[in-house]
């Protein structure tokens, strides 16, 4: 089965091309041929100038590659591996959100064939792959799973805007509804990653290894959060004590921040449904989302008692928020959870300027009703430095300027030395 595709005698299709399936299709499209298949028009005219406005792929020129790109689903004909990387969110009560990995499967329905496979790397629960998804491709089909097609699911690992963990350097988890499967899908993976290649007992081990991945780094995250509070009312700086923790040799190098996007804020939501669906009570998975879902809120109000106790009217004060991705030097706003320090701060009657030349006017306007600025021009009663995007850390010294006589500076990220501050800035950070 390996032997066709890398003959060049099937192809792969790639569905969703967002941050996890483009930079896929990418370094598949090396190997085989490939198409990149995506529902939004803009996305695959966009790519097919050789521009991936993610930011995943700027530096590469992936036309030089043998892919087709298209929006119409007609091309998936020709395709005989599925691969779908469409995204898995939640919705506004914390729950699944399989609107388009539901979609998606019913797409393949209509253009999957005897003897094809389908591979899932969206982040889901456990048996969400074969109890959810392969029933949608049958129905639509009319085709019996790992009878007339086959299924598979492979994790993925991309972490927005690192260019050093890339699909080529990775290991890879692989699993299928059969051994020969699971087999045909590490030859597959094991192309683009000299065979980094771990092969999961089951889908269900594959699913839940991958929603744990960031689980653990919720918690962990969680846990330096809970600390900076513990921290802050104790006068000592966080930073500092992680600072001086971290010489020891097994201590894990987490810090305090915002958890937004659509991984780690997001896949534990996706464990702890499906644990209380079973009848359990997930307590420290929960307790440490509550933590990390409160950190915008909590940045806002510590950074409006510093105002008020630098002897400023709260209403009607001045804030300028620096970023609104989720993430340093990403575009990406989805599930910012900067936009909770914004919300929390116009409710205390603070007039916000948000700036971030990285994230696009029109997404963040039209996702959170929010206009972001041109560039900062007046000086602002609190500054806060949101996300630590590279090109706001090499001008540093010229945002802190933007910081009033007496204005408070607030450093999420505590990339900032406040011996260097102006001795009128009053400093705070996680």
């Amino acid at each position: 089965m390996f032997e066709d595709f890398d003959k060049g005698l099937k192809k792969i299709a790639v569905v969703g091309l967002g941050y996890v399936g483009m930079p896929l299709l990418y370094h598949l499209s090396k190997h085989f041929k490939t198409i990149g298949f995506d529902l939004k028009k803009e996305r695959i005219e966009e790519l097919k100038k050789g521009i991936d406005s993610t930011g995943e792929l700027n530096s590469v020129n992936f036309l030089k590659y043998d892919i087709l790109f298209s929006n119409n689903e007609a091309v998936l004909d020709d395709a005989n591996l599925f691969i779908v990387a469409v995204p898995t969110p939640i919705d506004n009560h914390k729950l699944p959100n399989l609107k388009a990995l539901l979609s998606a499967s019913e797409t393949v329905g209509k253009h999957i064939k005897k003897g094809d496979t389908v591979v899932f790397e969206s982040t889901v629960y456990p048996t969400c792959t074969m109890r959810e998804c392969a029933p949608v491709i049958e129905k639509t089909s009319n085709l019996k799973a790992c009878e007339d097609f086959f299924v598979g699911y492979s994790p993925e690992r991309i972490n927005p805007g690192d260019k050093i963990h890339t699909p080529d350097k990775i290991a890879k988890v692989v699993s299928g509804c059969t051994r020969e499967v699971a087999e045909f899908l590490a030859k597959i993976y094991g192309k683009i990653n000299n065979n980094s290649i771990f092969i999961a007992e089951s889908i269900e081990t594959a699913e839940a290894a991958k929603v744990i991945e960031n689980t653990q780094r919720d918690l962990n995250i969680a846990l330096m959060n809970e600390l900076s509070k513990i921290f802050n009312i104790m006068g000592i700086n966080t930073y500092s004590v992680l600072k001086a923790a971290k010489t020891k040799w097994n201590f894990l190098p987490f810090e305090p921040g915002l958890v937004g996007g659509h991984c780690i804020g997001v896949d534990p939501y996706y464990l702890t449904y499906k644990a209380q669906e079973i009848g359990y009570n997930p307590e420290v998975i929960l307790a440490g989302r509550r933590i990390n879902d409160s950190m915008g809120k909590h940045v806002a109000k510590e950074s409006v008692k510093k105002l008020i106790k630098s002897g400023k009217t709260v209403l009607g004060a001045r804030a300028l928020v620096l970023g609104i991705t989720f993430k340093e030097n990403v575009p990406d706003t989805r599930n910012s959870k900067v936009i909770d320090i914004v919300k929390e701060l116009k409710e205390f009657g603070l007039n916000v300027d948000v700036y971030d030349s990285l994230a696009s006017k029109k997404e963040v306007k039209e996702e959170y009703g929010i206009d972001l600025i041109d560039e900062p021009k007046n000086r602002y009663d609190i500054v806060i430095l949101a996300v630590k995007h590279e090109n706001f850390l090499k001008s540093i010294k010229d945002f802190i300027e933007f910081t009033d006589k007496n204005g408070v500076f607030v450093d999420i990220k505590g990339v900032v030395d406040k011996n260097t501050l102006r001795d009128d800035i009053i400093y705070w950070g996680l």
